[in-house]
């Protein structure tokens, strides 16, 4: 089943203030022509990318309907006011071809890679797998998208031709009497090619309006990023993504709650974590917590061989639900059982781990973590880096060394 069911503000997860921010820059005329939607993975930036530009093409909401000519007795048809109201109405002509991708005024840019060694490709050369894409993984990014298209080891780009393509598609009069409309999503992998849409970007044709939709501000050029008007996407609520678990991938209650919990407001890590549900990262962690505080180096090594087949995305996971559970026995030992709402293995895990460290080494190790996951995120050599950070546990709680917290 597809994440998104149609481009409607109401099928976007959360974000309810970012949407009537959206709405208002509409209704009151503030609408800059370029947008800079910064969103962190898994919030949703491009699903409300999609959603405002459907939002604004859309024909019953705005008014902006094809007229049908004069009438018989030669009079032109009255001018129509547009009365934008909370959403797209998801059933005209303009909505159905923008919930599909194909409305002829909304064009889109994004990261691809050659087919072939001398190729210049651009996004229309990889349409078809853009729409299958967003179809069924809206709250991807940018490592999910060069997957799909067997990108394999190869980088993505957005290329100098595919500037020229869309000052050339944005130079053209809309077919359909309504806005036209560039959603760039990660503007980080436009280069130095970027500065050929400056003048287009600063001085655009009427009614052209661009969605820049990235997740990290400062990959951006300068240029570009002077010239947009950010509209910053917070991480989604840990209920609204409890209750998509439940309503979009058939979770179950509890499992909906322990998921979202752990997903740092990321929708895109909540999925994964349903997919490797299964995953036994407790047994995984007693395990680890006993080769270094018990079993020795051999079994140490062994963890980490382990550790390090299982792909970068299950490392990820790894790592946070470990912070998950080490936030857990801080609650537990600060606030007390009543104010810790996970599952009783869970509950009964972060006893025995406050048994074992204190709070200052949880709070060190916390720190240790989030680097580790920094760094897997960045394709750092997997063996190295585990070794690395268990022999910085072991440190940590054997000597009670916090001298690594700095």
């Amino acid at each position: 089943m597809p994440y998104l069911r149609a481009m409607l503000f109401s099928e976007v997860i959360g974000q309810s203030w970012i949407k009537e921010r959206l709405r208002e820059m509409v209704s009151q005329k503030r609408l800059s022509h370029a947008l800079l939607f910064l969103a962190k993975e898994g919030s949703g930036g491009l699903p409300l990318a999609l959603a405002f530009s459907q939002y604004l093409v859309c024909e019953k909401n705005n008014g902006a309907a094809a007229p049908s000519g004069p009438s018989l007795f030669g009079d032109a048809p009255e001018p129509t006011t547009p009365t934008f109201g909370i959403d797209a109405c998801g059933q005209c002509p303009s909505c159905q071809k923008a919930a599909q991708l194909i409305h002829p005024d909304i064009h889109y840019a994004y990261p691809v890679i050659p087919r072939k060694s001398g190729d210049k490709p651009v996004s229309t050369d990889y349409v078809k797998e853009w729409r299958e894409f967003v179809s069924q993984f809206p709250y991807g990014n940018a490592f999910d998208w060069l997957q799909f298209i067997g990108a394999e080891n190869k980088q993505g780009n957005i290329t100098v031709r595919e500037c020229d393509d869309i000052n050339r598609k944005l130079s053209l009069k809309s077919f359909e009497r309504s806005y036209k409309i560039l959603i760039m999503w990660m503007p980080e992998y436009l280069g130095e090619a970027g500065n050929k849409l400056l003048k287009l970007i600063e001085e655009p044709p009427s009614d052209t309006i661009f969605v820049l939709v990235a997740e990290d501000d400062n990959r951006i050029l300068p240029t570009i990023l002077s010239r947009t008007q950010l509209v910053k996407i917070p991480a989604l609520a840990t209920s609204d993504i409890e209750a998509a678990l439940q309503a979009r991938a058939q979770a179950g209650a509890e499992q909906a709650r322990r998921i979202a919990s752990i997903s740092e407001g990321n929708y895109r890590e909540a999925l994964a974590q349903m997919q490797h549900a299964e995953s036994d990262w407790q047994g995984t962690i007693r395990e680890w917590l006993n080769a270094v505080m018990r079993s020795g180096p051999a079994a140490q090594v062994k963890w980490v061989d382990e550790i390090s087949k299982v792909g970068r995305e299950r490392q990820k996971q790894f790592l946070r639900y470990f912070n998950h559970l080490l936030e857990q026995c801080i609650h537990l030992r600060t606030l007390g059982p009543a104010h810790v709402q996970v599952a009783d293995n869970e509950l009964d895990f972060a006893a025995r781990l406050n048994k074992i460290v204190s709070l200052e080494q949880q709070q060190a190790i916390i720190q240790e973590l989030d680097k580790a996951a920094y760094f897997v995120e960045r394709n750092a050599n997997p063996k190295m880096l585990f070794q690395a950070l268990t022999f910085k546990l072991y440190h940590i709680i054997t000597d009670n060394s916090l001298i690594l917290m700095n």
